[in-house]
């Protein structure tokens, strides 16, 4: 049995079938291959994309998405091993994931840190419980990673580009009113340096380096691709030649849960929103974020309406990248 939880657990090769299978489905968008199956889509935190595109995509292929409200549809679930259970919690996640592998034949989670003790948080604990007690495959809606956003970023920059080996991909932080999580900006780390581009992570300040965990796999996907890996606190630097761009705001993480501390730092990022100016210095790049996003904070008008931006490609392609993902993990993990 194979889970989804981060693209580091799969090879290129393996996910490029995934994108792949998207695109198909994305050509035509019905099949049969949840016929007869379900799946149980948990969610801890909102959502508007992932819930929509889970749901509708296994409907499309056959299958039945039960939607679970964890924040008040059931009740607190303890993940922590020896814990004594005196305090909200109701039920142990080792009882929910056995009960729900009983029930359903996919178990999806969407779960963010709680911004209060990144050491512990870093772990993923709540998405690793279940995966460790399951007995059905589990696929990650987003936690400190999103690798589902990651496929259909790939997807989307690939149809806009072509061959991304050897190309420039800009990571930009932009400004935000509040700290953010580093999921997906982990994630454009892992995807941009596994599938070979040469990746420049633009920062206002070294505090809003990311983990040392996915800089690290970074390095190493680039160093096996023959690509390469930059962090710079210089825009015009970051932007000069790039061939995509992609946005998104973090907290730094040794502000981790006391943010206060990290406003110094954040004001020196405030000019860090990509505008015409800055998509001038590029060279001709497209431009991407995640959504949902705040315009005229993260991305100006001009940019987000121009042809260069790609991010609403991108949300439609995560509908076709989670059929995909549900497609292989119901077959056995093969793509």
């Amino acid at each position: 049995m194979r889970h989804f939880l981060s693209t580091a657990d799969w090879s290129r090769q393996e996910l490029q079938s995934l994108i792949d299978r998207a695109r198909r489905y994305r050509e035509s968008p019905q099949g049969d291959a949840l016929k007869g199956k379900s799946i149980a889509l948990v969610f801890f935190n909102p959502s508007l994309r992932t819930r929509t595109s889970f749901d509708l995509g296994a409907h499309q292929l056959g299958g039945h998405a039960i939607v679970l409200d964890a924040r008040g549809g059931t009740w607190p679930v303890e993940f922590e091993d020896g814990a004594i259970m005196d305090g909200t919690a109701e039920e142990h996640v080792k009882e929910a994931a056995r009960v729900l592998s009983s029930y359903v034949d996919l178990i999806a989670i969407r779960c963010f840190p709680k911004f209060e003790n990144w050491t512990a948080e870093r772990e993923d604990p709540l998405i690793m419980a279940y995966a460790k007690y399951a007995t059905v495959p589990v696929i990650n809606m987003e936690t400190i990673v999103h690798p589902c956003q990651e496929l259909a970023h790939m997807m989307a920059l690939q149809d806009a580009i072509g061959d991304v080996r050897g190309k420039e991909f800009l990571l930009t932080w932009v400004p935000h009113p509040k700290p953010l999580n580093t999921a997906v900006a982990n994630s454009a780390l892992l995807i941009a340096s596994k599938f070979g581009m040469n990746v420049r992570l633009l920062i206002p300040d070294e505090v809003y380096r990311l983990d040392q965990r996915y800089m690290d796999a970074a390095e190493k996907f680039c160093g096996d691709a023959g690509s390469s890996l930059t962090v710079t606190t210089d825009v015009k630097a970051a932007y000069s030649g790039a061939h995509a761009v992609y946005a998104k705001s973090w907290g730094a993480l040794p502000f981790f849960g006391q943010w206060d501390g990290e406003a110094p730092h954040r004001a020196k990022g405030a000019g860090f929103m990509i505008d015409d100016a800055k998509m001038a210095m590029t060279d001709n790049a497209v431009v991407s974020h995640c959504l949902p996003m705040r315009r005229n904070v993260k991305i100006a008008d001009s940019v987000v309406d121009s042809p260069a931006f790609i991010g609403m490609a991108e949300a439609e392609n995560r509908l076709h990248v989670q059929k995909a993902i549900m497609e292989a993990l119901v077959k056995g993990g093969a793509a």
